[in-house]
């Protein structure tokens, strides 16, 4: 049996097919569920996105790749769209069994040989061209039809840069599109841990200075060499499923002492409530809050 995982479904709620292909966009070296032919897969098992337009887009792709009869589980928590879950899979047409463990509400049905309405969700979640700020971007994405204040308030006081560089968890590519505004500015590494992020980065930001990677920037080897860079761009991630979770930015700001060479600037942007001071000056030789407005501190690290 073929058979494909979406996202990290909890494998106490559900059994996981062996062997299952994996297809969540935020698995680095996953196969992309789009790409999948109709018909490909014998069963799908995935943990629903909770973006109601992102979700819509990822059900009706699993649908699409189903063989009429194949099995579809997907399951939620209740409060991060698994309420919703039935009536979506109802209004594509399929007849849903529904139960409810540990605060999750978990959906199986069997593929219908007709289904409607797949069209239409596939192509409301799809990477597209957001006007309202003038970039490519896709449902699911950090931030995905607005500019982050974080960010918006890094932009405000990055200084020109100068040398070879890397955005760590670089988005839509927003900080990038800034950085690669200095001439002076020779290699910048943009990576991020969605693709779906990197796609939409690549449109954005159309500079043969670029390099994009779709990797978890926390890694040992995110593709450049240790102590090499002579500057990092970041706006750390500091969220996981929902929840804060600030060893996040922490790892984040490990990573970028550890590629910067002796002398390399790191510049982040940071909620103000977050406590990295401590791991900043256990990493870096100094570091100082530049500026701080509505809400957030643009720090500047020296290694």
């Amino acid at each position: 049996m073929t058979a494909a995982v979406y996202g990290r479904p909890p494998a106490e709620l559900v059994e996981l097919p062996p062997g299952a292909v994996q297809l969540s966009p935020l698995v680095p070296g996953s196969v992309a569920l789009e790409d999948n032919p109709d018909g490909a897969f014998d069963a799908v098992v995935m943990l629903a996105p909770p973006g109601a337009v992102e979700r819509r887009f990822v059900l009706a792709h699993a649908l699409r790749a189903l063989r009429p009869g194949g099995m579809l589980t997907a399951l939620a928590p209740k409060d991060r769209g698994g309420a919703r879950l039935r009536g979506e899979l109802e209004a594509f047409g399929c007849t849903v069994e529904e139960s409810a463990k540990r605060h999750h509400r978990i959906c199986v049905v069997q593929r219908p040989a007709a289904v409607t309405g797949l069209d239409a969700a596939m192509a409301a979640g799809a990477l597209q061209h957001v006007a309202d700020i003038g970039l490519w971007s896709q449902p699911g994405v950090f931030s995905w039809d607005r500019i982050d204040p974080g960010s918006a308030a890094l932009l405000a006081d990055l200084p020109p840069l100068a040398g070879r560089g890397a955005d760590l968890g670089a988005g839509l590519g927003v900080l990038a599109r800034r950085v690669l505004e200095s001439p002076a500015v020779t290699a910048l590494m943009l990576v991020d841990i969605d693709r779906r992020a990197v796609a939409a980065a690549r449109r954005n930001v159309e500079d043969p200075r670029a390099a994009f990677v779709w990797a978890d920037a926390r890694a040992a080897d995110p593709g450049v060499e240790v102590g090499t860079l002579d500057f990092v761009v970041m706006n750390p991630p500091f969220h996981d499923a929902g929840a804060e979770d600030r060893a996040l930015g922490q790892a984040f700001i490990r990573r970028a002492a550890a590629l910067l060479r002796r002398g390399g600037v790191c510049w982040l942007t940071a909620n103000r409530h977050l406590p990295y001071e401590k791991v900043l000056g256990e990493c870096f030789a100094q570091f100082a809050v530049r500026a701080e407005a509505d809400g957030y501190k643009i720090i500047e690290a020296k290694r």
